[in-house]
């Protein structure tokens, strides 16, 4: 039995520092936890004392009781699954307070692909073309609105300030509760079916996590800096903030006096987030911005303007992972100071198909006589530079890039394609030429990506462009190091730029 066992153990095991017996109480499991609790611990493992060791197996003999917090939620909408995953990404959850809906998160966690299913079944009848909330709400941009009928169960680690769960974890629907009888509590401290117990009441915790800083002369709050945005990789808003802190002169250099493009996902990756050109409404004096006129919305946008670390650390604080400025600047919008290649991959494409067509690009771009400089896309893709120096309009700089991909095509005909509609192109890798266009925006060089392991656009040699090469290689946690060794590979992009025509006569 497992006592039997534990005391062989310690019998036989040697004395060496760098081994340590765990020993354990007996009989007083809920007072233990309740100490646990206290203590703000993780939790506690339970084991039955007569079980017996099966080598290889798992059983319910050894269980975890885990310190976290339980709540009904209604599911007022859902967004748009991503990746590989079917139905919806994660619920949009709300409780109700005074009388009034409230925004309280969302949960995308605690879902097998069954229950994603038939949780999606139980939705689709109660669709609704607007928002139960009468505030607005981060996902609203990307959110398919339910009416607010489903009660469903979470289990949290704690609240924000915001009154927000943080780390929530779906548990299933509750067919035996109204909607209307959803109300802020006190949450209890959750059990596992296999205790069950008058466990004591942990009181709620409120997250103070915001700091206030000041930058470049300005005032700046930074909030909810422990908020969990890569919950696979336990990165935080507060390590994002970190990675722009020091790596922003690095950012600076390529989003210099460029209007921004905000993605902003402020509940971290495993929501879609959306996208935001207008600066808020309530923002710092001190913020610059640019009014630019659209004629496709016939507005002025207001974009930010991000020449300092101020600027810098406020967008990522509005939850912008990636940062997507235009190819122009604000002193001639209609000229781009540079080309670019976008390679970008089918789910049917493998990243050596990448490598192979970037390689393709370069290519065409050798035989014009013209120096390019690769980056990772920080996701699946390759983006292929060409500096130009803001000597061509949009329309000169899209022609010639239109040129380039039609003769990388040529090139690796097989598994590539110039067509844009993602329906049409039969899997194949879509050498995109179309953004280098006014108003286009791409992650820039060294921009954190909202994706598994906080991955980095990164600037490469082509040396590197090889067979084995991959983008998750590249993240916060080793980008700075990199850099250190190899400096700043594209700081070229921001020369003078290439003869356009004198190139073009080379590639005819």
């Amino acid at each position: 039995s497992l006592l039997e066992r534990k005391e062989i153990l310690k019998k036989n095991l040697p004395a060496d520092a760098s081994l340590l017996y765990c020993d354990h109480v007996k009989k007083e499991g809920i007072d233990f936890f309740n100490s646990v609790v206290e203590n703000s611990l993780e939790g506690i493992i339970g084991k039955r004392v007569g079980s017996l060791y099966h080598a290889g197996k798992r059983s319910g003999d050894w269980i975890k009781i885990k310190n976290l917090l339980g709540q009904e939620v209604i599911i007022a909408g859902f967004t748009q699954p991503k990746g590989g995953r079917k139905y919806f990404g994660s619920l949009i959850l709300g409780i109700y307070t005074d009388g009034k809906l409230k925004y309280a998160g969302h949960v995308g966690t605690g879902f097998s692909d069954k229950i994603l299913k038939e949780v999606y079944q139980t939705m689709e009848p109660l669709v609704a073309k607007t928002s139960p909330f009468n505030e607005r709400v981060p996902e609203s941009a990307k959110a398919t609105w339910l009416k607010p009928i489903l009660v469903a169960n979470i289990k949290f680690t704690e609240l924000t300030d915001t009154n927000q769960f943080r780390h929530p974890v779906f548990l299933g629907l509750r067919d035996d509760k109204k909607a209307v009888d959803v109300h802020a509590e006190i949450p209890e401290t959750m059990k596992t079916s296999e205790v069950k117990t008058d466990m004591k009441r942990p009181a709620v915790k409120k997250v103070k996590d915001d700091k206030e800083l000041t930058v470049n002369g300005h005032k700046l709050k930074l909030t909810h800096l422990d908020k969990l945005y890569f919950p696979d990789d336990g990165i935080t808003k507060g390590d994002i903030i970190e990675y722009y802190t020091t790596m922003y002169k690095y950012v600076l250099k390529y989003i210099r006096d460029k209007p921004q493009s905000l993605r902003r996902t402020p509940n971290g990756i495993l929501d879609d987030g959306f996208f935001q050109k207008d600066a808020p409404d309530e923002r710092p004096d001190w913020l610059v911005t640019q009014p630019v006129f659209s004629g496709s919305n016939s507005k002025t946008i207001d974009y930010i303007i991000c020449n300092d670390k101020a600027t810098l650390l406020y967008m990522a604080n509005l939850g912008c992972i990636e940062i997507n400025p235009w190819n122009s600047r604000r002193q001639n919008l209609d000229k781009p100071d540079w080309i670019v290649i976008d390679i970008d991959p089918s789910d049917q494409n493998t990243f050596e198909q990448v490598i192979e067509t970037a390689r393709a690009v370069k290519a065409v771009l050798d035989h014009a006589g013209i120096q390019s400089y690769p980056k990772t896309s920080g996701s699946t893709g390759i983006h292929v530079y060409i500096p130009m120096g803001a000597r061509y309009t949009y329309d000169e700089t899209r022609d010639f890039a239109k040129l380039v991909a039609s003769l990388a095509n040529q090139l690796v005909p097989d598994f590539t394609t110039l067509e844009r509609s993602l329906k049409n192109r039969n899997g194949r890798l879509y050498i995109d030429y179309l953004q280098n266009r006014t108003g286009q925006t791409l992650a820039t060089a060294y921009s954190v990506r909202p994706k598994k392991g906080a991955t980095v656009s990164t600037p490469l040699s082509w040396d590197e462009v090889h067979e084995g090469l991959h983008p998750s290689e590249f993240t916060i946690r080793n980008i700075k190091e990199r850099v250190d060794k190899t400096g700043d590979l594209f700081a070229p992009v921001l020369g003078k730029g290439i003869d356009l025509r004198k190139a073009m006569k080379k590639l005819r």
